[in-house]
């Protein structure tokens, strides 16, 4: 019982509860020592545990705990939980502590045999030097995984050393997300509309709604650092509906044939309820649902395929158009979305973007419009930026586009106004500038 309660049972190694009670040994046997801790997380983890199952995930975790131990075999390793580990070993003065990390990422990075399929996963690592670091034992594993948060945002397979200044970086995320709370309570964080062309007639057909936080008069934060961050913090469903409830109320004064496209975060579609709060927002506004159209990335399916073809099922019923975003770029397969309805596919904007000087890229394209004119759904090309790209689109049937071509994001009576000046008309084409 003792061992089981120390232990993690699919690794055999320590965990949480051994780590806690060896910390005060460890403090006391280090006192003439000196140590190095490594935080380390796995990259790619869930993708690939959504991909192979449950059962493959576990074969893998196992066979990271044997790599771990095969190259630090002087080193107490813990499972922490999920796909988090710590190595704890001792520090010689010779030792090259960013080598062996190095080495530990790259040891990890090497495919995997998982049931018989090759899986990859990556790995971000930070480590901190006990006492250079901190005098506390504890306060060292804090500062390695401050490290390891500082390489996993820098990008995969990373090893960085800690650094006091990481520690400002972490307070300076929690004043950022304090300030997120608050933009999302005073509704400071609107939607801006991109305008969704019909290809065939240059006639406005929708908007698509994209957040915008504005800090101050032309000053704005890129949902890419804030969207992110809500979704971490357990702000998004707050966020979303949120900015859902304005779209539609911005909605209500366009045209019946113009449409509204809300994006989903793939956080979203493990929550249960999500098709019953849209509901409930369509009917608070008085938007109609077959005026709705929700764009879902292919990974918000991958994470339960059941759950997310019920509310997918839910929302159809209700008449609310479907659109799969950024398709070609994600990690479901055929099979997987087989099982789905859409009634849009959206190409995904690299695609668009770099065709006309990469081959392979135009090809993908065409094979996208290819599937989409197989399943009778429509389709939509992102990031149209000059004449060359719409002219390749319109030549191979593509329906509708977006992109700087045709306009930026506007503000609720700037897309208003577009409308109206393009009510007997095409939109006005810009420049990629």
């Amino acid at each position: 019982m003792d061992w089981l309660a120390n232990h993690d049972p699919l690794t055999s190694l320590p965990n949480r509860r051994a780590l806690e009670s060896r910390e005060r040994l460890l403090q006391k046997r280090s006192k003439d020592k000196h140590h190095v801790v490594y935080s380390i997380d796995l990259d790619g983890f869930k993708k690939v545990n959504d991909l192979v199952g449950h059962q493959g995930g576990d074969i893998l975790l196992r066979a990271v705990a044997h790599r771990l131990q095969s190259v630090l075999p002087d080193a107490e390793v813990f499972r922490l939980g999920g796909d988090e580990f710590l190595a704890v070993t001792h520090r010689p003065p010779q030792m090259n502590c960013l080598q062996i990390g190095q080495h530990i990422m790259q040891t990890l990075c090497v495919p995997y045999d998982v049931g018989g399929m090759t899986s990859e996963i990556g790995a971000s690592i930070g480590f901190a030097l006990y006492p250079d670091d901190s005098i506390d034992f504890n306060d060292a594993i804090h500062c390695a995984d401050v490290a390891m948060y500082a390489a996993k945002k820098a990008g995969q397979n990373n090893v960085y050393a800690y650094e006091r200044i990481m520690e400002d970086r972490v307070v300076r995320r929690a004043e950022t997300e304090m300030a997120l709370k608050r933009a999302i309570r005073d509704h400071s964080i609107v939607p801006y509309y991109q305008p969704l062309i019909d290809l065939k007639t240059g006639t406005v057909r929708g908007f698509e709604a994209l957040a915008r936080w504005k800090t101050g008069p032309g000053q704005f934060i890129p949902p890419s650092d804030f969207i992110e961050l809500a979704e971490n913090a357990g702000l998004i469903v707050e966020l979303s509906d949120n900015l859902l409830r304005q779209a539609c109320l911005d909605a209500l004064h366009w045209p019946d044939t113009v449409r509204l496209a809300f994006n989903i975060s793939p956080m979203q579609f493990i929550d249960r309820q999500l098709g019953l709060r849209i509901m409930k927002i369509l009917n608070e506004t008085g938007y109609p649902p077959h005026r709705l159209e929700i764009e879902i990335t292919e990974t918000a399916l991958i994470h339960d395929v059941d759950m997310a073809s019920r509310i997918l099922r839910d929302l159809r019923e209700t008449g609310i158009r479907i659109a799969l975003d950024d398709f070609g770029t994600g990690y479901s397969n055929l099979s997987q979305l087989s099982k789905f309805q859409f009634d849009k596919i959206k190409i995904d904007r690299s695609f668009v973007m770099s065709f006309d000087s990469d081959k392979k890229q135009g090809d993908i394209v065409r094979a996208i419009m290819g599937l989409g004119q197989g399943l009778g759904v429509a389709t939509t090309a992102e990031g149209i930026e000059d004449a060359n790209q719409l002219e390749f689109l319109k030549n191979l049937g593509c329906d509708f586009g977006q992109g700087f071509l045709f306009g930026k994001a506007l503000p609720a009576d700037q897309a208003s106004k577009l409308l109206t000046d393009t009510r007997d008309g095409p939109v006005k084409h810009h420049s990629a500038a």
